[in-house]
């Protein structure tokens, strides 16, 4: 997909949170750091940026449009606005046509609680000593916006433990994606990071200790 041209790019960063009550929420640990050198990157090289990010305490690149949202089903539709498009003008999208490329870099939350409370959550205070709280799937971002993505180039990010290899494969095609950045636990919050680049055919590249604005760097040579 290379060209001389800007690109309109979309990258997504940081974590999710999905609240509990009005001061409790599930989230992770993500830093929200390589989807801003991806979206820095890309800055950087003349391209246009909307960059979605969630609760992270990262300053937004020079030239880079940032969107804030909370929850997963907050960033899908800021994801669905700028990447598909949508129509008017807004800092949230690129116009009808959306965007040429999508880095999903976030670090979505899969679940969410089936209802939230309206005040503080007080089981201990009945004596408790077990307490359950069920959960409902959140929408998959990639699966959603990649359907419908034509000639667009979505990437996106898989961090796995054990045999990250063969489930990130499977992640890849189940989500329509057009290349998946494996990494693991270790990259989270941490200034280096190992990173395997996997599209259909195999692996593309395989970077070892290496910041994440290098990183970043050769992801957009994919565009």
């Amino acid at each position: 997909m290379s060209s001389t041209r800007a690109r309109r790019v979309v990258v997504t960063a940081g974590p999710t949170r999905e609240y509990i009550d009005p001061v409790r929420y599930l989230s992770n640990e993500s830093s929200g750091r390589m989807g801003f050198e991806i979206a820095r990157a890309a800055a950087e090289r003349g391209d246009q940026v909307i960059l979605i990010a969630g609760p992270v305490h990262q300053e937004t690149p020079e030239g880079v449009r940032r969107v804030d949202v909370t929850s997963a089903r907050d960033m899908l539709q800021a994801t669905k606005d700028a990447f598909l498009g949508s129509p008017g003008r807004s800092v949230r999208h690129f116009g009808k046509d959306g965007a040429d490329v999508l880095f999903m870099a976030a670090a979505v939350g899969d679940w969410r609680p089936k209802r939230r409370r309206a005040g503080k959550w007080r089981g201990k205070d009945k004596g408790d000593e077990v307490a359950s709280l069920e959960l409902v799937k959140n929408p998959d971002i990639v699966a959603t916006v990649a359907r419908q993505k034509a000639d667009r180039l979505v990437v996106c990010f898989a961090l796995e433990t054990g045999d990250g290899q063969r489930r990130a494969r499977r992640k890849l095609k189940a989500k329509g994606a057009d290349y998946v950045v494996l990494n693991d636990e270790s990259a989270l919050g941490a200034r280096l990071t190992d990173v395997e680049i996997i599209g259909p055919a195999g692996i593309v590249d395989k970077l070892v200790r290496r910041t994440k604005r290098v990183v970043a760097k050769r992801l957009l040579e994919l565009a």
